[in-house]
């Protein structure tokens, strides 16, 4: 009688204990599966002015949807035809940056690699290719087949998002 209590507590620890490292994997996945992007503003002598570097920290999508009109409405002042030209080529610097699509500050790899391995590479793969393409539908369907192709997929996969 008390082998099986013991033999049923010593299951249970296993079980807690492998509930807790599941959880923890799962923790740290997720952590190092945040997306970053890093958009920066010129600065220097590329700086518009102050008024519009706040515009910018405040809403990105605000300040690439400003115009000369509108910044005009909201402080009060117009822009120079300077201004105005160095406005234009920092809107156009932050949507090159939004866009830029090589993959390597839109997701880390590390997080990448750990989601494949757990076999959830598809999803790295479909926010890598913005859902796009067939890469990441391919990995679901090798995920959920078997796990060992999926996760061979992504590995060789990821050769084409970072470099």
């Amino acid at each position: 009688m008390t082998y099986k209590s013991s033999k049923s507590r010593n299951i249970m620890k296993m079980m807690k204990l492998l509930s807790l490292a599941a959880l923890l994997m799962l923790g740290l996945a997720s952590q190092a599966a945040i997306p970053t992007r890093s958009v920066v503003l010129p600065s220097g002598e590329n700086q518009v002015n102050e008024d519009v570097t706040r515009i910018f920290n405040d809403n990105i999508q605000a300040f690439l949807s400003l115009t000369p009109r509108e910044y005009h409405r909201l402080t009060g002042k117009k822009l120079t035809l300077a201004e105005t030209v160095k406005l234009k080529a920092a809107q156009k610097m932050v949507k090159t940056q939004l866009n830029h699509s090589d993959g390597e500050d839109t997701f880390p790899k590390g997080g990448y690699i750990v989601l494949v391995i757990l076999g959830w590479g598809f999803i790295p793969l479909g926010i890598l290719s913005d859902w796009k393409g067939n890469d990441w539908w391919v990995n679901l369907l090798l995920t959920a087949l078997c796990w060992l192709p999926g996760v061979i997929h992504g590995l060789v996969k990821m050769k084409d998002y970072y470099k």
